[in-house]
């Protein structure tokens, strides 16, 4: 990395400062280094005085692949909906580390409500059958023997019901959700993988925290 102008120093500074003070699980330093990471993201340095609307959906969707090795089209639509809070089409340098802050180091019950927020399609605080339907379907590897493989996932989303479904309305409410999830933790992402495995937030932290530190 090139040698920062005090100017810049201070500003990034001044903003992991303000950030760390309502993001959980990372300290100030940990924040200047996602916030240079992000610069380094966005393919062009901070400019003070000069917007930058954040890293757009596509750019979004490589870092998920490239970086945590998620694959899902469908999922890795939702978890880019899940960053980018106030639905401009764009995640902000503070969505990105809010974001990451749960992403990479949330509690448990943070990460229920960050994947039953993902799995809930249409936003409407329910995942329904039709909902797992689709993702279920995505995520299952389609073997080349089955006559019909709608079937079996139509048996899956039922055994799941089954199983998740509490108050036995058909449909997974937040309060369903998070007492299976509680009940039994592998089910926390049973509709499909949108949390990065433990080598992939080593592997990231080690890079970005660890390296920039370094420099």
């Amino acid at each position: 990395m090139s040698e920062m102008s005090a100017m810049t120093k201070k500003l990034v500074q001044n903003l992991a400062e303000s950030i760390s003070k309502n993001v959980e699980h990372f300290n100030k330093s940990e924040v200047e280094c996602l916030i240079r990471q992000f610069d380094v993201l966005l393919g062009e340095p901070t400019t003070p005085g000069k917007p930058i609307n954040g890293l757009d959906r596509s750019k979004f969707r490589s870092i998920l692949h490239n970086t945590f090795g998620m694959t899902d089209d469908m999922i890795m639509d939702r978890v880019f909906r899940t960053f980018d809070k106030d639905n401009d089409s764009f995640v902000s340098m503070r969505e990105w580390i809010e974001g990451l802050s749960v992403f990479l180091r949330g509690t448990l019950d943070e990460r229920i409500k960050y994947c039953f927020h993902v799995y809930d399609l249409n936003d409407d605080n329910y995942i329904s059958r039709e909902e797992m339907f689709h993702m279920l379907k995505n995520s299952l590897v389609r073997q080349p023997t089955e006559e019909d493989p709608d079937e079996g996932v139509k048996d899956l989303v039922e055994i799941t019901l089954k199983r998740m479904d509490h108050d036995h309305d058909g449909r997974l409410s937040f309060a369903d959700f998070e007492k299976a999830v509680t009940e039994e933790n592998l089910l926390l992402e049973a509709f499909g993988t949108c949390l990065p495995d433990t080598m992939s937030i080593e592997m990231f932290e080690q890079q970005v925290f660890q390296d920039q530190l370094e420099q």
